[in-house]
């Protein structure tokens, strides 16, 4: 029986965390993300250190099409996904009305359009063959809303969703669907998204391996959703949806501002 994960984002960050782990367990890999010399390296360590087989598709899931074409390319080469790890996405700071609409666009489409595609087709084919794990990568801002990252918290909120409905439609056949919702994790997302400076960034954060192994060991285990912290879990499923709405919003805009 096979064992291999297809891992997006799998370049840098959480997602070659997951990739590591998974290796180190002895499984192959399908890594895919956009810069193909990272993912070369990654594949030739992983390769090296644990015996495994580790496939490359460099891809930019963002782009219209992308995420289908991944799918159609990786069936085309005979491979068979067991384990599906939905990790690529970013993030970005500012007043959506101030920020480029092409790249708030752009994140709906990576963090929302790539993930129901992939999580569509691999899905389909799991359930078929009786079995398969999913894990979709949220966050805790799927919680709440994000006043100067609005259109980011709302795609990690559409994530917590659709999974668990999913999980629901498939598990009678053999497949779950986990959300992994970590709170803020030292990775070069908060470079991207522009959060160096703000308070939610300059509080640390946990390793991007302890989130990946929490993560990973939460889908294997079949969990609906998890999160990374037991405080965090605690905050965000027991205090926050009791608190008022507007204190909430100003929590955040203060915790993202600089």
């Amino acid at each position: 029986m096979t064992n291999t994960a297809l891992i997006t984002g799998a370049s840098a960050g959480i997602g070659a965390e997951f990739a590591r782990y998974h290796a180190a367990k002895g499984g192959d890999l399908i890594l895919t993300a956009r810069r193909v010399e990272t993912l070369n390296a990654l594949k030739a360590e992983l390769e090296s250190a644990h015996k495994i087989t580790a496939h490359v598709f460099a891809a930019d899931l963002a782009v219209s099409g992308a995420a289908l074409k991944l799918y159609q390319d990786v069936i085309a080469a005979g491979l068979k996904v067991d384990v599906l790890i939905n990790n690529a996405g970013f993030g970005g700071i500012g007043i959506h009305t101030d920020l480029p609409l092409d790249q708030e666009l752009e994140m709906i489409d990576l963090n929302i359009k790539a993930l129901v595609t992939l999580t569509h087709e691999f899905g389909r084919d799991m359930a078929a063959s009786g079995g398969g794990k999913i894990l979709n990568v949220g966050s805790t801002a799927g919680f709440m809303p994000g006043p100067n990252q609005s259109v980011y918290f709302a795609t990690k909120a559409f994530v917590k969703s659709f999974s668990q409905g999913v999980d629901h439609e498939l598990r009678g056949k053999g497949v779950t669907c986990t959300v992994l919702a970590p709170g803020y994790v030292e990775t070069e997302f908060a470079e991207r998204a522009d959060m160096i400076g703000t308070k939610l960034a300059s509080g640390g954060g946990a390793t991007a391996a302890s989130v990946a192994k929490h993560g990973y060991d939460a889908m294997m285990a079949g969990k609906l959703v998890t999160v990374n912290e037991a405080m965090l879990g605690f905050t965000v499923n027991w205090v926050i949806p009791f608190l008022p709405r507007r204190m909430v919003l100003n929590m955040m805009q203060k915790m993202q501002a600089k």
